[in-house]
Parts: C-alpha cells; sequence; structure tokens
C-alpha cells in the first residue's frame, strides 16, 4: 500500500501520473512551483491550526495539484516527496536554477550593502538563492537582498561531516515537524544534516529506519561509531561517539548532547526500546 504521506491521491483528486494505480474522482497534471518564503509550513489540513508535518525552505521546488479559495494549495515537496497543504502566498513560479545555498544555521537578508541596515528576511541553512553579483562582502540576490558571503556556499557544495551539522543545532528549541534552527524535531536534525552532506533523507524516523543504512545489531550498543542513528519508535538519535548522541527531543524540547547508556535507559523507561541501528556508507 502506498504511503499517503508521500503519495498525491486524495478521494477526490490526485496526481496524473497515479493514474490507473490508485481510485481517485479526477486525476490533475501537477503544476511546478517554488518556496518564495523563507520558511513555509506543510500542513495536513488547509488551516493555520492544522498539525504541521514538515517545513518547506526558500528555493524549494513543490509540484502544486490544487488549491482552494482561502488560500491554500495541495501538492508534493519535490525533495523529500512529503505531501500536505502549504500557504498560497509561499509559493511563486520557478525562476531558474538556484546557485547557492544558506550553509550558516541562519543568516540574514539586508536590503543593501550594509549589515547596519534592518533584515528584511531570516534564512534557514539550507535556503536555496539565486546570486546575481557580489558586492564586496555581500552576494546580491534576484531579489535585491544582499547577504553575507560567508554564510553562503555554491548550490552543489557538501560538508563532509553530517555529524557536525547536527552539532551546531544544539540549543534550537524542539518544533514537531520543524526543519530550522528556530525549531527542529528528530528527523529533522537527521534530514537537514544528510542533505548538508549531499545525502538524499526521506522526513519522517520510520522512513528513516527502513530506508537509510545497513542494520546493525540493534542490542549491541557497544560498537556505535560516529554517524550511526539509533531509532526507537517514533524517535531518531545521532552517534557522536562511543559514548554520546545528538538529537533533537521533547524531554529537554531542544536539540541535546545526551550520554547514550542514559538516553537509551530513558527512552526505555517511557515505554520503548531501541528499534534499530543503522550504519551509513
Amino acid at each position: 500500500m502506498d504511503d499517503p504521506r508521500t503519495t498525491p491521491a486524495r478521494g477526490d483528486l490526485a496526481a496524473k501520473h497515479l493514474e490507473g494505480k490508485v481510485e481517485a474522482a479526477r486525476f490533475v497534471t501537477g503544476e511546478a512551483f517554488e518556496i518564495s518564503d523563507a520558511l513555509a509550513p506543510l500542513r495536513r489540513a488547509p488551516s493555520s491550526d492544522a498539525e504541521l508535518l514538515t517545513e518547506a525552505l526558500k528555493g524549494e521546488r513543490v509540484t502544486i495539484y490544487d488549491r482552494n479559495a482561502e488560500g491554500w494549495a495541495w501538492g508534493q515537496l519535490n525533495g523529500d516527496d512529503y505531501v500536505g497543504w502549504l500557504p498560497d502566498q509561499a509559493l511563486k513560479k520557478p525562476a531558474g536554477q538556484a546557485t547557492h545555498k544558506v550553509t550558516a544555521l541562519r543568516t540574514f537578508a539586508f536590503p543593501g550593502p550594509s549589515i547596519k541596515l534592518p533584515p528584511v528576511e531570516t534564512l534557514a541553512m539550507g535556503s536555496l538563492l539565486t546570486v546575481l553579483r557580489e558586492e564586496g562582502s555581500f552576494a546580491v540576490t534576484g531579489e535585491g537582498w544582499h547577504l553575507p558571503r560567508q554564510h553562503l556556499g555554491s548550490a552543489g557544495s557538501y560538508i563532509s561531516d553530517f555529524v557536525e551539522v547536527a552539532e551546531t543545532f544544539v540549543g534550537t528549541p524542539y518544533l514537531w515537524g520543524g526543519k530550522s534552527s528556530l525549531g527542529i524535531d528528530c528527523s529533522g536534525l537527521v534530514q537537514i544534516s544528510l542533505n548538508a552532506a549531499g545525502a538524499a533523507c526521506p522526513r519522517d524516523s520510520d522512513m528513516q529506519q527502513d530506508k537509510l543504512g545497513r542494520a546493525l545489531d540493534r542490542n549491541d550498543t557497544k560498537k556505535l561509531k560516529r554517524g550511526d542513528l539509533i531509532f526507537w519508535k517514533g524517535h531518531v538519535a545521532i552517534v557522536r561517539d562511543a559514548n554520546t548522541i545528538v538529537h533533537a527531543n521533547a524531554h529537554h524540547m531542544a536539540t541535546a548532547i545526551e550520554q547514550t547508556d542514559k538516553a537509551i535507559a530513558r527512552i526505555k523507561a517511557s515505554g520503548s526500546g531501541i528499534t534499530a541501528i543503522k550504519r551509513l556508507g
């Protein structure tokens, strides 16, 4: 059975490419858009108080299949295939391929070449931009924004150690469905970190457990290496070294570094043992 989280199909409407594979009243060809807002919520239903499923960063591409009169658009993110409702105002027609991405935890976009000017936007790690030119210590985008050059990298550049990326999020508040330094959840931390290292990654922890790496003996935690992933029911953590993990979690309500054995005992006491240990690469 297709996962509804990544299958653009409803009873009344589905993507044209699913015709003959799923049942729906009608099938439509999607329309390509990109995220124009700094951060756009992807929600379970077309309402601002509906559950936050994930977030889309500026420059991400999305295929839209439906739009309603209340300002919501239903579609599928191209990066991880997640399906849900986005604010229509957060979308724009694609305007060429991005040249750069934000590599800092977050950065400011200034209206001119001075850090003394009030920023017009705050952009999160992984946001995609089209840089037209450089002006002193700034990169100037198609929007006319001036961003510090040291906070950007080329769109095709990647960091070698994804764990190092995860560690920069320590202290970030926990947010269910979050995917930025303003708020992030456990699987969002894994996804953003792996993406920064050039690796594709599903959105949710159960998807990550199914799709990533090779399984190790889940009862043998003495041989853990940096970059291993530990899974519990509904949770995932990244191994830093033989003794510690980094994970976004609701116990600390933040991304935190924790002793591995203490975290395992704490989570087990709350009702979940380790479900898998996966080694990447």
